[in-house]
């Protein structure tokens, strides 16, 4: 299978950024393997801070509905970059977890780039998404594959996860709402969700997409996320105070540890790659047409 990126790819948000542009055509090729198993990409195996600007990989695979996921990190800094288009969306990303806070959402949804700024915002992030999808339906389909390329960029922007903290702690206050959000980027996807929305819209927005939102994100991050209300009852309170505690937990596990010297925190060593989409096996793999991926789970 080979696949390319063109340098066009995310120009929209690279523009904006102001991030370095991709080279002309990164390119890679793979094997189409049945059941195999198949160790960490070259990109993630090093710190992407530390890496002299050059070409980088571009893997692709293919998410539930056969759509492809291209993802082009960049050598200089810790950036994520992501394309994703399926029959109801398309979708770019770029995030820049050493940025300084820069927004520049466009999703088609008002609400949705409103709690992206907040990430931009308070995890002192440079976070530009730009999707179109039929929103016309609803903003089911558009919330979900924006969340799936936004935890696929942080997976390719964190890298190896040498040296940083890991884990993050925040309790966010806005008004009457509390809320409480603690993660570990651990590479073992998992969601624990206690969020009493009192009202089914904000807006124009449906409030249970908050919880999808979330649950997408998770499963191509690979991060562990309990996410839970202390206080609130108005609805909006509640959800933008759940987007700036996440900002800020995300904050701190990717700050770097002095004291760790460029190591990985974790006990044991990792199993295999890297990206979750798809569908779950019991012996702890996904499978993606016909290559089954295991993650770098931590302890």
């Amino acid at each position: 299978m080979e696949l390319s990126a063109p340098s066009t790819l995310l120009s929209y948000c690279s523009s904006s950024l102001g991030s370095q542009s991709l080279k002309d055509r990164d390119r890679v090729s793979y094997r189409t393997l049945a059941a195999t198993r198949f160790k960490e990409t070259s990109f993630l195996s090093t710190p992407l801070l530390m890496d002299p600007p050059r070409a980088v990989s571009c893997a692709s695979l293919v998410d539930e509905n056969g759509s492809p996921i291209t993802s082009s990190p960049i050598g200089a800094g810790r950036i994520g970059e992501v394309k994703r288009v399926t029959k109801e969306t398309n979708v770019m990303v770029s995030i820049n977890m050493d940025g300084s806070g820069v927004a520049q959402n466009d999703t088609g949804i008002p609400f949705l780039d409103h709690m992206l700024d907040q990430l931009a915002t308070h995890g002192v992030f440079d976070v530009c998404v730009k999707a179109t999808g039929d929103t016309h339906i609803d903003d089911h389909h558009t919330n979900e594959d924006v969340a799936l390329a936004l935890g696929t960029s942080l997976l390719s922007a964190i890298g190896s996860k040498e040296g940083i903290y890991r884990f993050g702690d925040f309790s966010a206050p806005l008004d009457e709402a509390l809320i409480h959000v603690a993660l570990d980027l651990s590479g073992r996807p998992h969601l624990s969700y206690d969020l009493r929305i009192p009202t089914e819209r904000v807006g124009t927005y449906d409030t249970q997409l908050v919880e999808h939102f979330f649950q997408s994100l998770v499963n191509t991050s690979g991060m562990t996320l309990h996410i839970r209300q202390l206080a609130g009852k108005n609805s909006h309170h509640i959800i933008e105070a759940t987007f700036k505690a996440f900002a800020k937990a995300l904050r701190q596990a990717v700050e770097y540890d002095p004291r760790r010297r460029g190591t990985v925190p974790r006990l044991k060593g990792g199993s295999d790659t890297i990206l979750i989409c798809g569908d779950h096996h019991a012996n702890g793999g996904y499978m993606l047409q016909g290559i089954q991926i295991h993650l770098d789970a931590f302890s």
